[in-house]
């Protein structure tokens, strides 16, 4: 017999609370969905929260939960799962820290995306930084957009960073003075002289000299933040025998797939952005069925669209989801014997603060041994309906893999 198969879709940043932008409705609410209300009709709605109390509520964390892993045990920083994903090795006292390209303007966090800065524009900036400021023991590497990273590496016996290093994620305070926010703590003067120092590098830089001609906003300083060394995380296949595939434009999503040793497929299309190329990741993911028991997509653009405050995007990008995604992709699962898919945001991106939130999510789930909950995909539906709530969201992937769960509420 066929070996099960199973998809997670993750919308990130798709849950919100009621806004007076869309008349008092969430975006999951106002979106219309009809492929995700088939999962939810035709299987369970629930709860989990993904972000443990102690940890800022972010997509590092939260993505953790969503693939099964206990982040008390495994979260060690954000910027270490990116690296994985970039191929760049830590040792045992190396550490990564996340290398946002950005916009400062009067002192204040203008933009934390640079104006969602290309990759091609980025790397040329994050060359000129590594030839200023590249030391033996201090790396610039370029990402994708704005999303880069420096590494830091470390000498046996060294405590350059620890966890009295404090650093803020620049996404979690649009507009408020940079220098309220700076780095303290373990390390924090290293991390300021860099940031400070970079300033004039990238102010005279010709790709900001043709940014700021053509009307965009530059790239005229870094935010050094989300550090942590490498975490040592078991193989998915070894704790579940099944073989894995992620689709993710950001490597934040793809580094945890990496670690968990699940193979990246790339879509060239898909760009982390509201113009990602939704279709595309749906033929991915239907394609890597055929040769992965478990494949996960996601999907970055209602992230963006709540950090930028646009409720009409948020509803755009969820909606595209729905179509290109969910819909094509849940018709191929149902030609298998077994399957199973859910459909869950890694953390809630509220509208009113264009700021991360720690509140549980809503996710679907139907398949096999599912029963029918008659209910919509929605925040209200999913606290209201009777379904299974998890405080511990890492828990979801083995209820989500045991074909005899039939998703009674604990």
């Amino acid at each position: 017999m066929p070996r099960p198969k199973f998809v997670i879709v993750i919308p990130d940043g798709a849950a919100d609370e009621p806004t007076e932008l869309l008349g008092g409705k969430t975006p999951l609410e106002a979106a219309h969905l009809p492929a995700m209300d088939r999962v939810a009709r035709g299987g369970i709605v629930g709860r989990s929260r993904n972000v443990p109390e102690r940890f800022l509520p972010a997509s590092d964390v939260a993505t953790l939960s969503l693939f099964g892993y206990d982040p008390e045990k495994y979260y060690t920083g954000r910027a270490p799962l990116e690296a994985a994903a970039m191929g760049i090795h830590l040792g045992p006292n190396d550490w990564a820290i996340r290398c946002n390209l950005m916009t400062i303007r009067d002192g204040r966090l203008a933009d934390f995306t640079a104006g969602h800065v290309t990759s091609e524009e980025g790397k040329p900036l994050m060359d000129s930084l590594q030839t200023a400021l590249g030391r033996p023991n201090v790396e610039f590497h370029a990402g994708v957009s704005y999303r880069n990273l420096m590494i830091y590496r470390g000498k046996p016996g060294e405590a350059q960073f620890d966890d009295s290093t404090i650093t803020d994620p620049p996404h979690d305070h649009p507009d408020q003075p940079a220098a309220e926010h700076l780095p303290r703590g373990a390390g924090a003067e290293l991390l300021r002289e860099l940031m400070a120092a970079a300033t004039p590098i990238l102010a005279d830089h010709p790709v900001n000299r043709a940014r700021v001609a053509a009307g965009k906003k530059p790239a005229n300083a870094i935010w050094l933040w989300g550090q942590g060394n490498a975490p040592n995380v078991p193989p998915f296949e070894e704790v579940h025998g099944l073989r894995g595939a992620i689709i993710s434009a950001v490597d934040l999503v793809r580094g945890v797939g990496v670690l968990a040793g699940w193979d990246r497929i790339d879509v060239p299309t898909a760009t982390g952005y509201l113009d990602t190329d939704y279709a595309a990741k749906g033929r991915a993911a239907i394609e890597a069925l055929e040769t992965h028991d478990i494949v996960c997509v996601h999907v970055e653009a209602p992230d963006e669209a709540s950090h930028e405050g646009r409720a009409d995007a948020k509803v755009e990008a969820i909606e595209r989801i729905d179509h290109d995604i969910v819909n094509p992709v849940l018709e191929a699962l149902r030609k298998y014997p077994e399957w199973r898919m859910v459909i869950s945001p890694d953390h809630s991106t509220l509208l009113k603060t264009k700021a991360h939130d720690r509140a549980p999510v809503a996710w679907a789930m139907a398949g096999t041994n599912l029963p029918a909950s008659g209910l919509t995909y929605d925040e209200r539906a999913a606290r209201e309906g009777g379904g299974p709530f998890l405080a511990q969201g890492f828990r979801l992937m083995d209820r989500f893999l045991d074909l005899k769960w039939s998703g009674r509420p604990e």
